[in-house]
């Protein structure tokens, strides 16, 4: 079992900046791949990020340019930096950890929210 845990969330006026942090339990954090995804009120979960076991990131559009993925294997966190925050951006933010052997997102915290006042 993996327990999965989000900080960082907040209020942040639009075009500033926030950071989110994720932390798993495990031994074997390394090899996890963590994802970030966000769900805005009345809609649907979507993809934000995610960074792999490797430490290769990759973005969703709507976070290319503006938000950085990267991972602290000594510390078991993987961070979500958030630059350029726009209104659209306001949602729960959650953290998903795929472990090996199937890769599946099977671990979820319980996500922190985050709020881009115009």
């Amino acid at each position: 079992q993996v327990h999965v845990v989000e900080s960082g969330g907040g209020l942040v006026q639009a075009g500033g900046s926030l950071r989110l942090s994720c932390t798993a339990s495990g031994r074997t954090f390394s090899d996890y791949t963590m994802g970030w995804f966000r769900q805005a009120p009345g809609k649907e979960r979507e993809f934000v990020g995610v960074i792999t076991w490797s430490s290769l990131p990759n973005y969703a559009e709507s976070a290319k340019g503006r938000f950085t993925i990267s991972r602290d294997n000594a510390k078991n966190t993987v961070y979500l930096q958030m630059r350029s925050l726009k209104p659209e951006d306001t949602a729960v933010y959650f953290c998903a950890a795929a472990t090996p052997p199937r890769y599946k997102y099977d671990y979820w915290g319980q996500g922190t929210e985050v709020t881009v006042s115009s």
